[in-house]
């Protein structure tokens, strides 16, 4: 039996893939499937870079409704940790990472998508937060990690309203980053990310920490956290051989070791 979430890997990219036909329904499983896949792609030296997947056909419609409409209240105490935790484990993987969306990206669905770096769309794509027609609200990151994306207002319209967006309204209020013909979703993404493959690891890491973690500070405790950051870098391998071929060639003739 295929295993729902998986992460494969080709060229130094991996591809966590999402199998839940026919919507890739987020249910139990699928969140633990993907806080182990994350955990590995992090781990995993042969992996620089990561895209989400879930397929020619959909990304992910949402939570499995079913699953979560007989949880009482003590039930959803004990679940809402994993809701956060999956998402914060993508959020947080220390590799450039990008969500490749056919279909539907929906409720749960789009929020695995924000808690990626990037975000590739189909051209005929649907996004959204409809949570609130269920008289609930987005608890895998929706309303934090939307309002921080494309603004407090524009995120305010989404979940207030639960409507979807299509792709282009999508691109335009800042929610992706590229759209393409549905039969290029893949390739873009991998286009996208490929240029990291064989880069610094250790300064692409750095550099994911400060913005995010930046972006929860003010201004000089985010300085303070970019400067330790550049600092620590003079400790890699990397730093040497890229300043000494900065010298010795001119810029972007060096090769990295990822050390």
């Amino acid at each position: 039996m295929t295993a729902p979430v998986r992460l494969e890997v080709e060229d130094g990219i991996g591809t966590i893939r999402l199998d839940r036909p026919p919507m890739n329904a987020l249910d139990t499983e699928i969140q633990h499937g993907l806080v182990d896949a994350c955990r590995e792609a992090s781990e995993r030296r042969d992996v620089s870079a990561v895209i989400v997947w879930g397929g020619e056909k959909v990304f992910a419609a949402g939570a499995d409704i079913k699953e979560m409409e007989t949880m009482s209240y003590t039930d959803m105490v004990d679940h809402s940790a994993l809701l956060q935790d999956f998402t914060r484990r993508l959020a947080r993987l220390p590799k450039p990472t990008v969500a490749a969306i056919t279909g539907y990206a929906l409720g749960g669905g789009c929020e695995v998508a924000l808690a990626c770096d990037f975000r590739v769309v189909a051209d005929d794509a649907t996004l959204g937060q409809p949570e609130i027609l269920l008289g609930i609200i987005p608890g895998a990151g929706g309303t934090q990690r939307l309002a921080r994306l494309v603004g407090p207002a524009r995120a305010k319209d989404l979940v207030f309203s639960g409507r979807f967006v299509g792709a282009e309204e999508a691109l335009g209020m800042g929610l992706v980053d590229e759209v393409v013909p549905a039969s290029d979703v893949y390739t873009a993404a991998r286009s996208r990310v490929e240029r990291y493959v064989g880069g610094p690891a250790y300064a692409l890491r750095a550099a994911k920490e400060a913005i995010d973690r930046g972006l929860d500070m003010d201004l000089e405790s985010g300085l303070e956290v970019e400067r330790m950051l550049f600092a620590g870098l003079f400790a890699t391998k990397d730093r040497a051989t890229g300043m000494r071929s900065f010298v010795e060639r001119g810029p972007g003739k060096a090769t990295f070791e990822g050390a």
